[in-house]
């Protein structure tokens, strides 16, 4: 009995672009694509190395003079919130949270539509439709999940507030993209979602949540630093911190 053929995965080069995190930089990226019956195991390895994945693309950076990207990922069953986490736990406890089948809807697109005018307008995301939302959350070969954040209200209805498009690995959770009601800042619904993922990781006996890359310098990337302990990638290999 023959087995499959197994061709590496073939991996490419951007051109030079605009920095999104650091003025006056230049960013370049390696890529591959995930299809097929191998993408979810290739995601896993890739992710393990400082992947991060966008519908079946998996990229990382790969700058000629800057190092500042470092993938980071909280050790979840050593997480204990902080005062200010506590506050943001209580503070919602009036939502309720949910996963489901990455599946785009109409009510999903109309929250990310207006957290991307508020929080991106001049984003690379800006112009996306209806159509590019839904390929965001549905085009993949590998396990993926939405968790959705749903405020109650008195009469018995909810409203969606938040939510973000989670990857299952065999080690964690990653957070591919997450939106959220930019009206309601004294929520803090970012932080909210990355605390009810940790939660969820640990609950189901997994160590990781991959939150993608800590930009020192960047102010954008400043709260990934507030989940300790954590772990980030470097030239050995993933070193704790905290």
């Amino acid at each position: 009995m023959t087995s499959e053929p197994r061709d590496p995965p073939q991996f490419y080069l951007t051109s030079p672009a605009p920095c999104p995190y650091l003025p006056g930089k230049e960013e370049r990226k390696v890529f591959t694509h995930l299809v097929g019956r191998r993408a979810s195991h290739l995601n896993d390895a890739l992710t393990h190395s400082g992947f991060r994945r966008s519908q079946t693309i998996a990229y990382r950076p790969a700058c000629e003079n800057c190092k500042a990207c470092v993938s980071v990922r909280i050790l979840c069953e050593e997480f204990e919130p902080g005062r200010t986490q506590k506050r943001i736990i209580a503070r919602n406890s009036d939502i309720v949270s949910a996963v489901c089948p990455a599946r785009a809807d109409s009510e999903q697109f109309s929250l990310f539509r207006t957290y991307l005018d508020s929080r991106h307008s001049d984003g690379g995301m800006a112009d996306m439709a209806m159509l590019d939302y839904a390929m965001m959350v549905e085009d993949s070969h590998v396990e993926s999940r939405l968790a959705t954040y749903r405020l109650r209200s008195e009469d018995g209805r909810s409203r969606l507030v938040g939510a973000c498009l989670t990857d299952v690995l065999d080690d964690g959770l990653s957070m591919v993209y997450s939106f959220y009601d930019p009206s309601e800042p004294q929520r803090s619904l970012g932080a909210y979602m990355i605390l009810d993922h940790i939660f969820r990781a640990r609950a189901l006996g997994l160590p990781h949540l991959y939150l993608g890359y800590w930009v020192q310098g960047s102010k954008k990337m400043d709260y990934k630093a507030q989940y300790m302990p954590q772990q980030r990638l470097g030239m050995d290999g993933w070193n704790r911190v905290g």
